[in-house]
């Protein structure tokens, strides 16, 4: 189900750091006077004058191409209603973010105090040399069915009113594929359509432009059926007005082919669902509760195909799959409208896609074994890669086709080579992760429950469904914590190990320990006394299967938190050495570092092991990995010891792995530079593609490479994820993020289901 958003975080989001969610950056040098001299006075009425002289010159000196402005009024902003301008804000600049993260595409979110129709477009046109295309948000209806035609009328760049199309668009694709799965003509099923404002609307627009009949729609708003009889319709409703009088949604659904739901929720009953024709299909849209459960709804029909709009479901229609992409294809040809052709073209290529061969990462965030085609899959996943390269370029080539392009594309596999760089192809491994995790929560202890962040990061995880945290801390100390600062953990387990409710437990633990270090430097009694140290009494949750995984470290030297991993739970039995990876997350997707925290100079035996844990780590991640091997010297440029050592790792290892594409020794920037190597060293194995997984030679490298890339390179660290132990223990970087402790807690859970899978297997 859709997290559960607590005021206190989603207030400290909005408000940490920097105020807001969006940010402008230069995308130029700006460090020397030079530098500055180009960026503005002198250098920059060069391009002015430029695109004096030839207008269409601003998409070449200018970010006017890939900038788009989401406008609102705020009058109809989901589940909020008429909030005004300033109020919208949050959700405007939310858009933002979802255009950039999806498709690359710059925004400035618009908030205008103009209600009035005349002078919000107004206002707009003024603002069009600008933009390269606009997208309305929030803005009520029947306004925002005049606005957006005004503005497509009067202005020469895209514009979308996204509340009425997006839900058309990507239900339209849905539509498709279930009435195919049911075998039924859609110019002849009947459908009933709970919700008449602008989403209901567009969405039978387009249905009616995929071939449904108008004659067979049955609209209701809060008044009842949609009749001629009537003297209350505007013009948009007129479009869909039957001929007679009113009758019941409960009458109208007897018999009833597509139920199509924009209203609200729980207005549908399972008796309703029972009577509606054979093989129903049903898409109740309504957020964040249904027209009718899920559950109930399938539980009323076996043959049915349903749809919601939330993400703990299958078949979810999410405007996400389709406004990103298809502003990406129509700014990219600087298309002059987004028209009809362009529409039905996004909702043709969602439809085929999700025909498609699954692409691993996708069914392994969704905890699948073979997501396919079929009643359960009726429109593609948001988390999937190829949205981007399906849907821009249909969309693209709509607008060619029909006219509206004003820089037709050419090379379409340069294009969509392009559109693969803009983002990275695993730029959303993180929300894969999460996603996975989801699918099967785990028991995870919390070692540090005194801290602020971990209880924050255990709200958090608990709410989100990642995982079923275990607290350990003094218990009066903990919920007072809890109670001061409104956290919601009363349900959760709080276990105070030095406790006299814990003596057994203690015991027990303690003489678990005992055996397995008895000739190792403890006796009885040393045993049973470290068992009062919460990174020992945690470890010994795990090993005893009372608990899947351990998160600690936060307040912890590393040394004192991994020493009881290692000695109660030791190493799986394919490793020899224990390391620690961590996965950046930079602007060009995920780099993956080892060993980065643990083994101080590995010898060439550890290092191979070193590195086949880390490959196979990131293929679990759904990755195929490309490591370099890095070292000060290039190929036999160097006859160190050292280089020498690296130079027979990467012979040895494939050896054993002759699919691993590896090479090695070289030095970071011949790995990243594919022009150097192609001219330099032809022969590497990294010349068709940049690595992304890199192994260093020694535990200095590594620890320093990490800590610049994050700190100076404006990466995202996640880890140390420990590669090696027998069940999963994770220690924390020393001050983690409330962000970095939920993201090693979700790594944990996935770990804790392959190693389970692998007991089970």
């Amino acid at each position: 189900m859709p997290p559960k958003i607590r005021k206190e975080d989603a207030l400290e989001y909005h408000e940490k750091r920097r105020p807001g969610k969006i940010e402008v950056v230069p995308t130029k040098e700006t460090k020397t006077q030079r530098d500055l001299a180009l960026a503005y006075s002198p250098g920059v009425a060069e391009p002015c004058k430029e695109i004096q002289n030839n207008p269409a010159d601003v998409y070449r000196y200018t970010a006017k191409g890939n900038l788009v402005a989401v406008i609102s009024n705020g009058t109809a902003v989901l589940g909020l209603g008429d909030i005004g301008a300033e109020a919208s804000k949050p959700v405007m600049e939310g858009k933002g973010v979802l255009f950039k993260i999806f498709a690359d595409i710059d925004v400035f979110d618009i908030e205008l105090s103009p209600k009035d129709v005349d002078e919000f477009c107004k206002v707009v046109k003024a603002m069009q040399p600008t933009f390269g295309g606009v997208n309305l948000e929030d803005i009520k209806a029947p306004e925002c069915f005049e606005i957006e035609k005004r503005l497509k009328e009067e202005l020469d760049i895209p514009v979308m009113h996204d509340d009425q199309h997006g839900t058309a668009i990507i239900s339209g694709a849905a539509l498709l594929n279930a009435l195919e799965l049911v075998k039924k003509d859609i110019s002849k099923v009947k459908f009933v359509v709970s919700g008449a404002g602008a989403s209901a609307i567009s969405c039978c627009k387009i249905y009616i432009a995929l071939g449904a009949d108008v004659k067979n729609m049955h609209m209701y708003d809060s008044k009842g059926l949609i009749t001629t009889s009537r003297g209350d319709l505007d013009d948009y409703k007129m479009e869909f007005a039957q001929p007679g009088d009113d009758i019941s949604l409960e009458d109208s659904m007897k018999g009833a082919d597509v139920f199509i739901g924009l209203s609200r929720g729980n207005i549908l009953s399972k008796e309703m669902v029972k009577s509606m024709a054979k093989d129903p299909i049903v898409f109740a849209l309504a957020n964040p509760d249904p027209e009718i459960p899920y559950e109930d709804a399938i539980d009323a029909r076996t043959d049915i195909i349903m749809a919601t709009g939330r993400s703990d479901y299958p078949n979810q229609v999410n405007n996400v799959l389709g406004f990103p992409y298809i502003f990406r294809g129509a700014l990219d040809v600087r298309a002059s409208a987004i028209n009809e052709e362009m529409k039905l073209a996004a909702v043709k290529a969602l439809a085929a896609l999700t025909k498609e061969p699954v692409p691993e990462i996708v069914n392994v965030a969704y905890n699948e074994q073979n997501i396919q085609f079929g009643p359960q899959y009726i429109i593609p996943k948001p988390i999937d890669s190829r949205l981007l390269v399906t849907v821009a370029p249909a969309v693209a080539m709509a607008a060619m086709d029909s006219g509206v392009a004003r820089m037709p594309i050419e090379d379409w596999d340069g294009y969509k080579e392009m559109l693969y760089k803009r983002l990275g192809s695993d730029d959303n491994i993180l929300r894969s992760i999460i996603n996975k995790a989801k699918q099967a929560p785990k028991k995870v202890v919390f070692a540090e429950a005194e801290n602020l962040k971990v209880l924050k990061a255990a709200q958090q995880v608990k709410d989100e469904g990642i995982a079923i945290p275990i607290l350990l801390g003094d218990v009066k100390r903990t919920k007072k914590l809890i109670e001061d600062n409104a956290l919601q953990l009363t349900n959760v387990e709080i276990i105070d190990p030095r406790s006299e409710e814990q003596a057994d437990r203690r015991e027990k633990y303690g003489a678990l320990f005992f055996e397995k270090r008895y000739r190792r430097g403890y006796n009885l009694y040393e045993a049973k006394k470290v068992m009062r140290e919460r990174p020992y009494f945690g470890c010994m949750m795990v090993e005893t299967g009372e608990a899947d995984a351990l998160i600690s470290g936060l307040t912890r030297q590393y040394p004192n938190t991994i020493r009881p991993a290692l000695e109660i739970i030791g190493t799986h039995h394919t490793a020899k050495k224990v390391a620690g990876m961590y996965m950046m997350l930079s602007k060009k997707g995920p780099l993956f570092f080892s060993d980065t925290t643990i083994n101080f100079n590995p010898t060439e035996e550890e290092l191979i092991d070193i590195t086949l844990q880390t490959a196979n780590a990131v293929r679990h991640f759904g990755i195929k990995p490309r490591v370099a091997m890095l070292s000060y010297s290039n190929f036999g440029s160097s006859m160190s010891p050292e280089a020498n050592l690296v130079r027979n790792v990467v012979e040895r290892i494939k050896e054993i792995d002759g699919e691993l594409v590896i090479d090695g020794e070289m030095q970071a920037g011949v790995a990243f530079n594919q022009e150097l190597l192609k001219e330099n060293y032809p022969f590497s194995d990294l010349v068709s593609g940049s690595p992304n997984t890199l192994i260093f030679p020694n535990l200095a490298a590594g620890n320093i490479a990490y800590h610049l890339l994050q700190e100076v390179g404006g990466a995202e660290a996640v880890g140390p994820i420990l590669l090696g132990m027998k069940k999963p223990v994770h220690v924390l970087q020393l001050g983690s993020s409330v962000r970095q402790i939920v993201n090693m807690v979700a790594i944990a859970v996935v770990e804790a289901q392959v190693k389970s899978n692998e007991s089970h297997g």
